[in-house]
């Protein structure tokens, strides 16, 4: 699998949706705001916030995510950095961070996650906001992620592609769960990539971000303002820099 088609893959899997309508109203409930997009992808919410005003700067490690970034329509809007928390630049200060796309359950390691969001506080301004999703462990998501209740077909620059997912492990004491994202693509070639995520509580969350210096505002179960339980199976924080 080429990183064209990586990246195009994931971008017609993830299409917008509500999740995205909710980050870019957080970021521009500031006027003409300064945002982090920390763990930014392939940059399709981190270029909006950029053409709805806001001064952006995209950070993620997986360079070819970036490239394809940079890319797109609109991307010399936003200053775009390789890397993790530990890359944004010293002497800058924003008003927004974002972590959207459940990014926080791909840093597997707590003290990685401990060290971001202590970045991240270091880089807000007194009064700065950050808004970031993780999926609930109490909604059991992962129980969804099987061929039959995710497959569906995608169209590609090549064609239409099949893809589902595919739970492959669980351990509720950690935390971590195994799955694998399958793909068919128009030739019929399948292609499998596996990884795990890590399952955080509400109160694990509450913690790290206490210890980071941040104060929780609001936590929601979906994107919509919905009490946790009763949304889509998502901890939606948002926490402000006091």
């Amino acid at each position: 699998m080429t990183e064209n088609h990586a990246s195009d893959l994931y971008d017609a899997v993830n299409n917008w949706g509500p999740s995205d309508d909710f980050f870019l109203g957080f970021a521009t409930a500031v006027p003409r705001a300064r945002v982090l997009d920390l763990g930014c992808g392939t940059g399709g919410l981190t270029i909006a916030a950029a053409n709805a005003g806001c001064t952006v700067t995209g950070v993620d490690p997986h360079r070819p995510s970036l490239e394809a970034a940079r890319a797109k329509t609109g991307a010399g809007r936003v200053s775009w950095i390789a890397g993790n928390s530990r890359a944004i630049p010293a002497n800058t200060h924003f008003d927004v961070a974002l972590m959207t796309s459940n990014v926080v359950q791909e840093i597997l390691d707590d003290g990685e996650l401990a060290r971001s969001l202590s970045d991240i506080a270091a880089h807000l301004v007194p009064g700065g906001r950050l808004a970031f999703d993780s999926r609930d462990p109490n909604a059991r998501g992962w129980e969804a992620w099987t061929k039959d209740r995710t497959h569906k077909v995608v169209q590609l620059p090549e064609g239409d592609s099949q893809h589902w997912y595919q739970t492959t492990h669980v351990d509720e004491h950690s935390g971590l769960v195994d799955f694998c994202a399958h793909e068919i693509t128009p030739d019929g070639t399948e292609h499998v990539l596996c990884g795990p995520l890590r399952f955080r509580t509400e109160d694990q969350l509450r913690a790290m971000l206490s210890e980071a210096g941040l104060a929780v505002d609001k936590v929601f179960g979906g994107y919509h303002g919905e009490p946790v339980g009763h949304g889509v199976g998502t901890l939606t924080f948002t926490a402000h820099r006091p």
